[in-house]
Formats: C-alpha cells, structure tokens, sequence
C-alpha cells in the first residue's frame, strides 16, 4: 500500500509537501477528537490514515469563498482498509475512535503552532455531523470550542 506519493496528488491538482507527522491514539471507543485548524499564516492541509482500530474521521469546509463552505464529509477509516483522507488547508478536522485501541497517522504541510491552532464544537447544530457512535471521552480543549460564528477565538482559516 502506498501512503502518499507526491506525483500522483499533482496529477490532482493538490500540492501537498507534507513537513511533519503525528500520531494520536484513542484507549477507548467513543473518543472524539477535534475539529481542529490552524489559521494563517499557519494553514495546514493534513492526509490522515488509521494504522490500528477504526475512526470515523470527518472533514468541514471553513473557506468562506467554497462552494462547499460549512459542508462536512466523514468516512471510516480502518487499519483494514487503508483508506487515508485528505484535509485541505482552511478545513477543521476531527475523528471518533469506533474501536477501542484506535490510533491514526497524519501528515500535516505545516509545522505545529500552538498559537494558531483553533477549532469548532464537534457537535455545532450549524454544521450537524451525524456521528455514528455516542461520544464517551473528549478532552477538555476540545469540549470548550466555540460554535461556528462566535468568533470567540479570533480567525477562521
């Protein structure tokens, strides 16, 4: 399996250089993670795939000029079916664990910057994701992001 090859995103039309990558690992099923972005000048897009367990991982459009703006896609990704989402700079990101024991890997184009990192309630009625799992564990940053539209954390991507 192929977890990222440079020729064939251009054939795409993505130019996407990945500069760092990231675990995250979930003990028990039910965990949610995200939606996580950083704003500029710190855009990031990020390939994410599930190297143990199972996500359901989810992407929402935050670039107010989309055709797509504020639409979200999920898919499960698996360490079975090797299936990886691409997250494009100016979309948040998040996954819920489905299986206990859950790990991903991600490849992000932009360096970590605490100080530009935002995000959006997992479950903002704005955006109206459908999770396939009750929520069991989530962190405390995540639990405390603002609805779309509060602008409480000063930017969008």
């Amino acid at each position: 399996m192929r977890a990222w090859c440079q020729r064939e995103f251009a054939e795409h039309g993505i130019d996407f250089t990945p500069v760092q990558a990231n675990m995250s690992f979930s003990v028990r099923k039910g965990t949610i993670r995200g939606m996580h972005y950083q704003i500029a000048p710190a855009l990031e897009a990020k390939l994410v795939r599930c190297t143990r367990g199972s996500v359901f991982d989810v992407v929402v459009d935050l670039r107010p000029d989309s055709p797509t703006y504020r639409a979200w896609f999920g898919t499960n990704l698996t360490a079975d079916n090797g299936r990886m989402l691409y997250v494009p700079e100016g979309c948040a990101h998040g996954c819920l664990s489905t299986e206990d024991s859950t790990e991903i890997h991600y490849l992000t184009s932009a360096f970590y910057a605490p100080n530009k990192v935002r995000g959006l309630r997992f479950d903002d009625p704005a955006i109206g994701i459908v999770w396939p799992l009750a929520v069991t564990e989530i962190s405390e940053q995540d639990r405390s992001w603002p609805r779309l539209g509060s602008n409480q954390q000063g930017g969008t991507p």
